[in-house]
């Protein structure tokens, strides 16, 4: 977060805890860069975003001043767990998928409804540096050692990595891959057939909904809690109905939900696992995106090795390079075998470049950063609808990851207003994209990845204008 984001924040949060009140007179910009020991630019910098919040206003040859209307109160957050009718189904919504997303893939559309943050905030000149010296300096033998794993160096990192949740994790059993969504689906290769059902939260983020129809396996939904993610009780029961061939879950900073299971919780579900013995594809490719503590992953409470947990660089790092993971010390042989028969192996200058970046130490920097600004944009969005939006708008409030997920009030139609929205030149992800059964009808999941500027306050606006049309 820059200096002049900070400063904002900190008056923001004053203003509206009644620190300060309405009518009063934020400091001179003089007399704020002197104490604070900044420049007068970054001061107003500050007093200029939040007067586009509408927090606070200027008198001319007089300063500025907390605004008179006071700021809007904050929704409230969605209330219970979603109750899916308990049926597994097969899953028919690639093409919904595609129709929806192709209008997010132009650079000029408003992403509102993409799944990725803003590459601006990723180090790409420091990923090109390490790609260009490692790939000029790679021995030729790297191209075919550990071709199928993947790079040796680079799973040594990766298991490092690990051990900051406390997790021993040998790189013997970790396979690289291209992307998350490779590695879940080696997953789902390794562990079902044609036919099987994979038990699944409720909404579910539509790309596992797509894996487990191109693998031709039914979905069994469970009601999960916007907060606190799926429910014990209900995925117990589903089990012992349906006799699941495995579950998928997201345990941290859930897609779309943003969802978080707290560590007891994450330690009965590995308890639950070992009991039924039932594999777990952990789907954790939001956990370095946390703003409070650290979420340690189900991997972590797992001590019979029913928990295959795939993550990525996408999502945090270097969302082109296309690198994941798959760790699984019961499962390592047979998703190495997937892996060979499918894609052989991931690009191994790429490989190679990760690894050189994470030897350099400065990964930790980087995502202090990334996290810092996507909560400051969280509060932007979260304000920008509390302006904006119909009364009993409800608004999700995640400790990390970039989604908000929103619950409209009345009969308001996502699907219709998504495709409004596209003639508009803004992306919207409608709540049908995350449900086999096609519910949520009324909910849409928000990106809040991208600086909230003017084209996003405007999107916004015209949204909220229409939902009360």
């Amino acid at each position: 977060m820059k200096r002049y984001q900070a400063l904002a924040e900190e008056l923001a949060r004053s203003i509206r805890t009644g620190l300060l009140k309405p009518g009063d007179r934020l400091p001179s910009v003089r007399h704020a860069s002197a104490s604070r020991g900044i420049s007068p630019a970054t001061v107003f910098e500050a007093y200029y975003l939040l007067e586009a919040r509408g927090l606070v206003q200027a008198r001319p040859r007089s300063g500025y001043y907390v605004s008179s209307t006071p700021p809007p109160a904050l929704p409230a957050e969605p209330e219970t767990a979603s109750q899916p009718d308990g049926q597994s189904r097969p899953v028919e919504i690639s093409e919904r998928v595609f129709q929806v997303l192709e209008s997010t893939m132009h650079r000029d559309v408003v992403p509102l409804g993409s799944a990725f943050p803003s590459p601006l905030y990723f180090p790409l000149d420091k990923l090109g540096r390490a790609l260009a010296a490692s790939a000029t300096a790679l021995d030729p033998w790297s191209t075919v050692d550990d071709l199928t794993p993947g790079n040796a160096e680079l799973r040594r990192q990766i298991a490092l990595r690990y051990l900051i949740d406390g997790v021993q994790v040998d790189p013997r059993e970790i396979v690289i891959s291209n992307g998350a969504m490779e590695a879940l689906n080696l997953c789902l290769s390794a562990l079902t057939r044609p036919g099987d059902t994979v038990a699944v939260e409720s909404p579910c983020f539509y790309a596992a909904l797509q894996a487990l129809e191109q693998h031709g396996l039914h979905a069994l939904e469970v009601a999960t809690d916007p907060r606190e993610g799926i429910d014990l009780a209900a995925l117990e029961t589903a089990i012992e109905r349906h006799r699941p061939a495995a579950c998928w879950l997201m345990t941290n900073f859930q897609n779309p939900l943003g969802s978080a299971m707290g560590a007891d919780k994450k330690r009965a579900l590995a308890e639950l696992l070992a009991r039924r013995q039932l594999p777990l594809i952990e789907d954790d490719v939001y956990a370095e995106l946390y703003f409070g503590a650290r979420p340690a992953p189900t991997r972590a409470f797992d001590r019979e090795g029913w928990v295959l947990h795939c993550s990525s660089f996408s999502k945090a790092l270097a969302p082109g390079y296309r690198i994941g993971w798959v760790s699984s010390p019961r499962y390592a042989r047979q998703l190495a075998r997937q892996k060979l028969i499918s894609t052989l192996a991931t690009c191994v200058p790429a490989q190679a470049a990760l690894a050189r970046y994470l030897e350099r130490g400065t990964y930790d920097r980087h995502l202090q950063h990334l996290r810092r600004s996507l909560q400051h944009n969280q509060g932007q969005y979260t304000d920008a609808i509390a302006r904006y939006f119909p009364a009993g708008t409800r608004v999700s409030r995640p400790g990390g990851g970039y989604f908000l997920w929103l619950e409209l009030p009345g009969g308001i139609d996502t699907l219709a207003l998504q495709r409004r929205a596209a003639d508009a030149g803004i992306s919207l992800a409608p709540g049908p994209l995350f449900s086999a059964s096609r519910g949520f009808r009324h909910c849409l999941r928000l990106n809040y990845g991208h600086p909230f500027d003017a084209r996003a306050e405007v999107a916004l606006k015209t949204l909220g204008q229409w939902l009360t049309e």
